[in-house]
This record gives C-alpha cells, structure tokens and sequence, in this order.
C-alpha cells in the first residue's frame, strides 16, 4: 500500500488513526484470500468483530512512502488474534506492531468457535 497526502497530520507523518484503516485493509484481504466474506457471514446472522486492539509504533510514515503490512492469526480461546507488522518498503523497517483481538457473535450472542473461520484460517 502507498500513504496518501491526506493520512498525514501537520507533523507530516501519517496521523495514529489511519494505521487502524491499514490494518483493517490487510486484515480483510487476507480473510477474502481464504475464502471469507464478511458480507456473507453477516447475511447468516454472524459477525466478526474487533474486541482490541494494541499498537506500538516504531518508525512513522510519510506521504508518498509504500509500506508492507504482515500478518498471523491464532486462536486464544473465543478470540481470533491477529498479529499484524507494517514495514516501510524502501527499506523494510518496522514502523508498527500491533495485536487486534476480534471475537464473532450470532444475532448479538458471543461464539465460543466460529467453525468457517477455523477450517478456512487453521486446516
């Protein structure tokens, strides 16, 4: 992905707030990659949802700069982790760790296992 003038706060570097849009983005691809809709989880009464997020950033970007977001998910319990790292490309340093915790609920109720997300994320 490539940082847009508009990301960027009067320090010049990418505001807090748009790392989240980052990897909200990643996150997403990597899901449909493997075959999961959101859109389709929803229509069956199911959805994924963020419960946490922690990000530590390291080196910030800037407009113009491209950049790398890497990820892994396990399973915690109810929770499907995602350890997701953004690398700036030019030359592959770390700008931000981050640990998103999502959960599923069906029609407003916690799941304690979402069995289309383990087959398709685990098998």
């Amino acid at each position: 992905m490539k940082v847009r003038d508009y990301e960027c706060d009067l320090q010049g570097i990418v505001n807090n707030a748009n790392y989240q849009h980052y990897l909200e983005h990643a996150r997403h691809e990597f899901l449909l990659e493997r075959g999961i809709s959101f859109a389709d989880m929803h229509a069956r009464g199911i959805d994924a949802v963020v419960a946490r997020i922690k990000m530590e950033f390291k080196t910030p970007l800037r407009s113009g700069d491209e950049f790398i977001c890497r990820l892994t998910v396990k399973k915690e319990n109810v929770r499907y982790v995602f350890m997701q790292d953004i690398y700036r490309a030019a030359d592959a340093k770390l700008c931000l760790k981050a640990r998103v915790d999502t959960v599923c609920v069906q029609d407003g109720s916690l799941l304690t296992s979402c069995p289309e997300l383990d087959v398709k994320l685990f098998d």
